[in-house]
């Protein structure tokens, strides 16, 4: 059959890899769970559309390694064969080996070098199977055939409805139709400025005008969502990462994803791959003990290494963590003192950033994971590239957590120009509900300054000082909204409407929260792009106006968070400083006790899984207490069963959610429903 056209090749490639990926993770979930169905009946049938798809376009080495992976599936799902670590190791070799001869094969045109590269791959499997299960055949000298005909139709139905459902797009493409849109929307202003200026009326009049606007705002909401990928595109790799490393190390280790489905922008997440990889890697040879190790220390014989994503404001937060041996700041110390620095002058923050410090290492042997000084520093220097930052905080003989936060790098938003104190800012649109008149009416209630949206009192703040920029405003009142109600921010001026593509400032300004970003306007200036939530928030805790005679502000319910994981402590302490209250957070339960007897907090937001004293211990504890016990409690955890949740409630906690099914409305509705009974109690 001749070749495909560049074209198609491309497409199947892009498929083919994509089903190897997922066919690498299945193979690692069999090999935990041996015999089971339905992996089985998913890897035959992606091996099999492989070696169909090769087939069809020219590649017959890629279908001749494809079809001699079908043979040991086959006989996995026959019984046949058992799925080990050796045998799993020989397919993903094979899996590697198509993957390397698909994507590299434009650089080997030789026919002849092709197909010495894929009879390697053949033999290398089937020496593989040998090794581990015998003279690969099926018990009767036979070799196993193909799969029966209900399953080849299977598999041929399940290709035809990817097909159906899916169709590979090249990036080029998204980046000019991007580009289009971007160009479409500066076209629309022009358009809308031209008719106001000739019909001397506001375009927003006109119907054909309206729906211009609808219809554009729904293709950038559209073409924003094209580009973002959830962060478990990349997850079967790191979880291939951390079994080869486990494997070579012999050590136990399970590997956790928690956020998978926090999306990302595809560029962001592409150059995030590599870094995420050394970081498995490195908890992996670095963090996790040897089960023998473990078992001395008082710790399961298996480690963890968990990676947990979140959005947190304009931030994409991804964490790594490990429930190894930590970090030991003795062995850097030594380390960076044979590299020839002062380490005896360095704070122990210090010394711990020196492991991102380019040639350092601790290993005490070079081996192909560890040794050489080469991995922290090209986790460092790639989030550079995305102005993105890593942080890392580990206690030693407990674990470490690495904490890489990457800022909005691309993105269009449809925003409302304002100024205040002679500065222009941008507002995105979704956030605004209204525009209400210079001469709105401004009332006080409660030593707060008020205003009326149609039947409703909404406060109402000046833009300059809750932003520290100067001082207060005296034009129009733009309504805005976010979860918990609405707000009003009276600013001097409206400048007009803006399609902007919003750039994080990165390490320039890191984590102003109520700074989204940064656009730049159509005569070429930068207009900084404020963060509605934090924004927000701000003006809730300002009590704009109010005299000394109008007594103390009125009292911030206040809240504790414990978590042993970072990077959710911050995602909840984000939402509800967002809603008013006061925050404070605790790493375990002891941590969490300790700051209690300073101070009590109004609500107690806890996990269970923590080292030292989890949170059911803490509950307990606190109903135990005479000064704690009716400090309403919440459980916030992964573990979704009901003999859980009992566990939870008979502790003493007032209310159960389960992570999986974790939505922030319903967590502050909780919480408010809570902290209101505790108040009228």
């Amino acid at each position: 059959m001749e070749p495909a056209e560049p074209d198609v090749r491309q497409l199947f490639a892009d498929d083919a890899v994509a089903r190897l990926d997922r066919m690498g993770e299945q193979l690692l979930e069999l090999e935990h769970a041996p015999g089971q169905a339905d992996l089985l009946a998913n890897l035959f049938r992606e091996a099999h559309s492989l070696k169909g798809g090769a087939g069809v376009i020219g590649l017959q080495h890629v279908a001749d390694v494809a079809h001699a992976l079908e043979n040991p599936l086959q006989r996995l799902r026959a019984g046949d064969l058992h799925a080990t670590a050796t045998l799993t190791d020989a397919m993903l070799a094979t899996i590697d080996g198509l993957r390397s001869l698909i994507t590299h094969g434009d650089d080997t045109p030789d026919d002849d070098r092709q197909k010495a590269i894929a009879e390697a791959l053949v033999s290398e499997l089937a020496a593989g199977v040998a090794r581990d299960n015998g003279a690969g055949t099926n018990g009767n000298g036979r070799h196993a055939a193909g799969p029966p005909a209900g399953d080849a139709a299977a598999a041929q139905g399940a290709a035809h409805a990817q097909v159906a459902a899916t169709m590979q797009v090249a990036i080029q493409r998204l980046d000019q139709i991007d580009r289009l849109v971007g160009e479409s929307a500066s076209a629309y202003l022009r358009v809308g400025q031209l008719l106001a200026e000739t019909l001397g009326t506001d375009p927003a009049t006109i119907a054909e005008y309206r729906e211009v606007t609808r219809l554009l705002s729904r293709l950038q909401d559209v073409t924003t969502r094209v580009r973002m990928v959830p962060i478990s595109t990349v997850t079967p790799s790191l979880h291939r990462a951390v079994r080869d490393v486990a494997r070579a190390g012999g050590k136990q280790v399970r590997w956790v994803v928690d956020g998978g489905e926090t999306e990302i922008d595809r560029n962001v997440l592409e150059k995030l791959h590599d870094p995420l990889v050394h970081l498995v890697r490195n908890s992996v040879d670095h963090g996790i003990e040897p089960p023998e190790q473990r078992l001395a220390a008082g710790k399961p014989a298996q480690g963890t290494v968990r990676l947990h994503a979140a959005q947190r404001g304009s931030e994409i937060v991804i964490s790594v963590s490990d429930d190894g041996g930590g970090i030991d700041l003795e062995r850097v110390r030594a380390a960076g003192a044979r590299a020839g620095l002062d380490t005896a002058a360095m704070s122990d923050a210090e010394v711990t950033d020196l492991i991102f410090r380019q040639g350092m290492s601790t290993a005490k042997q070079v081996t192909e994971i560890s040794g050489r000084g080469v991995g922290l520093d090209v986790v460092r220097t790639n989030l550079g590239l995305v102005r993105g930052r890593v942080e890392v905080h580990s206690t030693f003989g407990q674990g470490t957590e690495f904490v890489a936060s990457v800022p909005i790098t691309l993105t269009i938003v449809q925003c409302l120009v304002v100024e205040a104190s002679g500065q222009r800012l941008a507002v995105p649109l979704h956030s605004v509900l209204n525009l209400l008149p210079p001469d709105t009416d401004v009332s006080r209630a409660e030593g707060q300054a008020m205003v009326m949206h149609g039947s409703v009192a909404v406060p109402v703040v000046d833009l300059s000082p809750t932003l520290a920029m100067g001082d207060a405003n005296h034009g129009q009142v733009v309504v805005l909204a976010d979860a918990l109600g609405e707000q009003a921010l009276r600013v001097d001026a409206l400048v007009g409407r803006r399609d902007l593509v919003v750039k994080g400032l990165g390490r320039l300004l890191p984590r102003l929260t109520a700074v989204a970003g940064a656009g730049i306007e159509p005569d070429g200036s930068v207009v900084v792009v404020v963060d509605v939530p934090g924004l927000v928030a701000r003006a809730r805790l300002q009590k704009t106006g109010a005299t000394p005679d109008e007594g103390p502000p009125p009292h911030r319910p206040s809240v504790l968070i414990v978590d042993d994981a970072l990077t959710v402590r911050e995602l909840e302490r984000s939402i509800l400083e967002r809603a008013g209250y006061a925050v404070r957070v605790a790493a375990n339960g002891r941590e969490a006790l300790e700051l209690l007897r300073r101070e009590p907090a109004d609500l107690v937001l806890t996990d269970v899984e923590m080292p030292l004293l989890d949170g059911l211990g803490l509950t307990e504890t606190i109903r135990k207490s005479r000064t704690l016990a009716k400090t309403p409690v919440v459980i916030l955890t992964s573990h979704d069963s009901e003999a859980d949740r009992e566990r939870g409630l008979a502790a003493g906690a007032n209310a159960y959610i389960v992570k999986s099914g974790f939505d922030q409305q319903r967590l502050l509705s909780m919480v408010e429903q809570l902290l209101l009974a505790g108040s009228s109690s």
